[in-house]
């Protein structure tokens, strides 16, 4: 787990270990695995903001399963199972692809840190009528 955390963070050991502490510890934090042929091939980290809605603080698809359609499910599913209503996640110019694939609406916020331009990406999920 620690492994496929580090892909979508940073090479840096004390902060992936960080990270995972904070999971265990913090009870608005949640992280999901992903399992085929009893293989973690994803993780998602949650951060829960109010009722039906979070941040998405990770995603990570192991190399392998990537281009796959993992990713896309792996949030839809968790949204409708969790009946979340609204998630919204930060990133970078490298991943704004991968969430407007997904139906998010992405924001600049500009030049947060020096030379680095962020997004936020937003995904309302309509509630299904009975």
């Amino acid at each position: 787990m620690k492994s496929l955390l580090s892909e979508c963070m940073w090479t840096d050991e004390e902060r992936v270990h960080a990270e995972l502490i904070k999971y265990l510890e913090d009870d608005t934090r949640e992280l999901y695995g992903r399992f085929l042929n009893d293989q973690l091939v994803g993780l998602i980290g949650i951060v829960y903001d109010s009722i039906g809605e979070v941040e998405l603080k990770h995603i990570a698809i192991k190399s392998d399963y990537r281009g796959k359609g993992l990713g896309r499910q792996f949030i839809h599913d968790y949204m409708k199972v969790k009946e979340i209503v609204k998630m919204k996640a930060e990133t970078d110019k490298d991943a704004v692809g991968f969430y407007t694939k997904l139906g998010f609406s992405i924001m600049s916020l500009g030049e947060k840190y020096p030379g680095v331009e962020r997004f936020e990406c937003t995904l309302l999920r309509h509630k299904e009528s009975s």
